[in-house]
């Protein structure tokens, strides 16, 4: 599981990764307890998520298609640079008392560009920074990374937030990404094997002629759109009310359930880096995944909050596992020249519904309970994940 460490490059971009990961999770938190505090309102929220959505939405295709034409390093030193531009002045507007929800929504939207040119910059850069046969272990090590900030950012969050406001955590996010951007600037990547130069959006053209003729590839992004508007969807915007309204707690217990579900995924990414499996990988995960909705609708229906941080855990679990097997299976079976535009397009495809859904779900978030709503979203995913299960390609591929 620690093969890829044994790379000087890879140990600069993980500790920079992980650090910025950090600032990542403790932001979610701050995010999402900053507009439904501002507002009073689960419709707010779904609002600011729908903006960050659509900005990422808006440029990952192209950052895709620069990725495999031009430097990935440079392109992630960019997308930093602007990150921890726009969030420290997200940081001082706060602090100003200024911040309204207008200028909160307009600050995710741009937030979003730059991830959607960092994104599939890093998923085309880290086989150039790790042999071949340490992806897997590459994929476990950043997937802990992954699962270690949500453990711990929500904490900070908490206690950021808690003593200082939400300004402080804003701060740590953006400084986060000035340390990121100094760790992959210390980087030497391989060169990359540089795609056609053809047009950016020929290029983009030929990515999605590529995922067309994948099975595998098309029929899990397509369903997995569906699963991102309804059960992504549901739990970022309805979580905050469902904490204060059906438990009668506050941020600190919603701190909490967003670390465990970080606590899970470490030890779902763990789980995969010590037995990194080679066969039916694609039954696996999609098995996978309906045990994860199951245990949404557990956390959204459990009348006890104990019960449901235990669901929040063990749904980590899932997701740990389940993230890294798709993200090892994507490095390790799509071309090199491809790779950049397949994972910028599995972003897109996979979360092209969600601001539908995110603006949905804040629309009728006062027809029901939250618990009510989340639980059916989880419901009707069970049944779009199983109907993956129709293509022998997805139940035999490895």
């Amino acid at each position: 599981m620690l093969q890829a460490f044994r790379s000087r490059n890879f140990r600069l971009l993980w500790t920079g990764q992980a650090i910025s990961l950090l600032g990542d999770a403790a932001f979610v938190v701050a995010l999402g307890w900053r507009t439904f505090t501002l507002t009073g309102s689960a419709r707010s929220l779904g609002l600011v998520l729908t903006f960050q959505g659509v900005g990422v939405l808006t440029t990952v295709l192209v950052g895709g298609a620069l990725a495999d034409r031009y430097d990935r390093r440079t392109l992630m030193l960019v997308s930093d640079f602007a990150r921890f531009a726009v969030i420290a002045g997200l940081a001082g507007l706060d602090a100003s008392g200024h911040l309204t929800i207008h200028s909160l929504a307009a600050i995710a939207f741009v937030e979003g560009l730059a991830t959607g040119f960092f994104t599939p910059a890093l998923g085309g850069l880290i086989p150039l920074v790790v042999e071949d046969a340490r992806l897997g272990s590459a994929n476990a090590l950043l997937g802990i990374a992954r699962q270690g900030s949500f453990l711990i950012g929500p904490a900070v969050a908490s206690i950021l937030y808690g003593l200082a406001g939400a300004t402080f955590v804003f701060g740590f996010n953006a400084c986060s990404y000035l340390v990121s951007f100094g760790f992959v600037y210390a980087t030497r990547p391989r060169a990359a094997e540089q795609a056609s130069e053809d047009g950016t959006f020929r290029a983009i053209k030929e990515g999605f002629r590529y995922i067309a003729g994948v099975p595998w590839l098309w029929i899990t992004i397509s369903l997995f759109a569906f699963v991102l508007m309804l059960q992504w969807a549901s739990i970022q915007v309805l979580t905050p009310k469902l904490v204060r309204e059906q438990f009668g707690l506050g941020v600190g217990a919603y701190g909490l359930l967003f670390s465990l579900i970080g606590a899970g995924m470490i030890v779902g990414t763990f789980i995969f880096g010590q037995v990194n499996p080679r066969r039916r990988r694609g039954l696996t995960s999609y098995l996978i995944w309906i045990a994860n909705s199951v245990l949404v609708i557990v956390f959204a229906l459990s009348p006890w909050f104990p019960l449901a941080a235990l669901a929040a855990f063990v749904r980590g679990i899932c997701i740990g596992f389940g993230v890294t097997v798709w993200e090892t299976m994507l490095m390790e079976l799509v071309p090199r020249h491809m790779l950049s535009r397949v994972v910028s397009l599995d972003w897109f495809g996979s979360l092209g519904l969600t601001p539908f859904g995110l603006l949905l779900m804040g629309a009728i978030s006062g027809l029901a309970a939250p618990g009510t709503i989340i639980a059916l979203a989880a419901a009707i995913s069970i049944g779009v994940i199983a109907l993956g299960l129709t293509s022998k390609q997805i139940r035999t591929i490895d």
